[in-house]
């Protein structure tokens, strides 16, 4: 039992990494580090921002990902433009790495 829990974790390790640099990729492919970084805001919030704004709400991952293709609008100057040509598959990728980042 300990060796099957020691391989699963290993598979799990070799398998996270790989997701989180496609979203990356993605991320850079998009040009969406124009407006928005991982850790600090820019013209966008930073990603572990918006995290935590959407951790434990109900379909944030779907949420997040239709705010990537439909862009959206607050208060301020600055607004989300929509990105069509991401992919629906390419948008839930996006949003779940986004989602997995902490402060």
């Amino acid at each position: 039992m300990k060796s099957t829990l020691v391989a699963v974790a290993a598979l799990f390790l070799a398998i996270v990494p790989a997701h989180a640099d496609d979203a990356v990729a993605l991320l850079q492919k998009y040009r969406c580090y124009i407006c928005h970084a991982d850790n600090e805001p820019g013209a966008g919030p930073a990603y572990v921002d918006v995290a935590a704004k959407y951790r434990g709400a109900p379909k944030a991952a779907s949420t997040l990902a239709a705010i990537i293709r439909k862009g959206a609008r607050s208060g301020g100057p600055w607004h989300m433009p929509p990105h069509p040509e991401v992919s629906n598959a390419e948008a839930a990728k996006m949003a779940r790495y986004i989602l997995s980042l902490k402060n």
